[in-house]
């Protein structure tokens, strides 16, 4: 098993700033593993927000969120940040953690989800 422990979240004005972080740990945390973030909502349903390798050297995002979002990681313990600038209403959604193999992040099915935070852009 991969526990997610999760933090960040909140309310915002638009154009504001907010960091998630997610910790990860288990027996089943492989190196082969990606971790990043989802996130979901009435309007767009589910969809793969930024992702990272678990070097923390290649991170994938989203078209939506290029030059807005920065994904990092803290490889010595296996912490992922998810800076958010510039926020837009369209970006309220709830965001889960996620942990898995590459191919799978991209499709949606990663191994283990977070509980998610909520993230609330107001105009």
């Amino acid at each position: 098993q991969v526990q997610l422990s999760e933090s960040g979240g909140g309310m915002v004005q638009t154009g504001g700033s907010l960091r998630l972080s997610c910790a990860a740990s288990g027996p089943s945390l492989m190196e082969s593993f990606a971790m990043g973030w989802h996130r979901q909502s009435p309007a767009k349903g589910r969809e793969l927000v930024a992702m990272i390798n678990y070097s923390g050297s290649r991170a994938l995002y989203a078209d939506s969120v290029k030059g807005r979002f920065t994904i990092s990681k803290e490889v010595s313990n296996n912490t992922v940040y998810l800076q958010m600038n510039n926020l837009q209403p369209e970006d309220t959604a709830v965001y889960y953690c996620a942990v898995g193999h590459g191919p799978d992040m991209v499709a949606g099915s990663p191994h283990f989800w977070g509980q998610g935070t909520l993230v609330t852009v107001s105009s």
